[in-house]
C-alpha cells in the first residue's frame, strides 16, 4: 500500500438497508478488524468527510438525503456503495419505492457487493477508496499548480 497523505474521514449513511451491512460496517471498527489502523476516522459530519460509505438502496425518502450529504462533502470525495442493495437495489430492486442502487442518485467510485458484505470486503473497498481519493487530490493539486 502506498503512503496515505492525509487521514481520510469516513461518513457512513444507511440509505434503507436491512441493517445487515451496517452491522458489518460497525464490525470494521472493532479491535478484530480495526479499519482505523489505516488512518481512517469515522465521522458523523459530512462537511469533514472525505469518503461517503453508503448501505441500502435508494428510496423516495432517502434520495434527497443522499444527494444532500454528497453535496455537503468537500472535494475531492469518494463514494463507496456497500452491499448488493447499495450497488444495484438488491432483492428489493423491484419494490415500488426502491429507485435502485446509490449510483441512481450520486456517482459511485467503489462497489462492495455482498448480502451482507463481509468486513474484509468492506475494508478492501475502503482501501481502494483511499487510493482513489489520493489520485483525486493529486489531480486537484496539479490542476491548481
Amino acid at each position: 500500500m502506498k503512503k496515505i497523505s492525509k487521514s481520510p474521514w469516513l461518513l457512513h449513511y444507511d440509505a434503507s438497508s436491512c441493517n445487515g451491512c451496517d452491522i458489518e460496517v460497525l464490525d470494521c471498527l472493532t479491535p478484530k478488524y480495526d479499519v482505523e489502523r489505516f488512518g481512517i476516522i469515522n465521522t458523523g459530519d459530512p462537511f469533514q468527510a472525505d469518503i461517503l460509505l453508503i448501505t441500502g438502496g435508494v428510496n423516495s425518502q432517502t434520495e434527497k438525503v443522499v444527494s444532500q450529504l454528497y453535496s455537503q462533502m468537500p472535494d475531492p470525495k469518494v463514494v463507496v456503495a456497500v452491499g448488493i442493495c447499495a450497488c444495484t437495489g438488491g432483492v428489493f430492486k423491484e419494490c415500488y419505492n426502491i429507485k435502485g442502487g446509490i449510483d441512481t442518485v450520486i456517482p459511485v467510485d467503489v462497489y462492495v457487493p455482498g448480502c451482507a458484505a463481509r468486513p474484509e470486503s468492506i475494508i478492501d473497498g475502503v482501501i481502494k477508496a483511499v487510493a482513489i481519493l489520493d489520485e483525486k487530490r493529486a489531480k486537484m493539486i496539479a490542476k491548481k499548480g
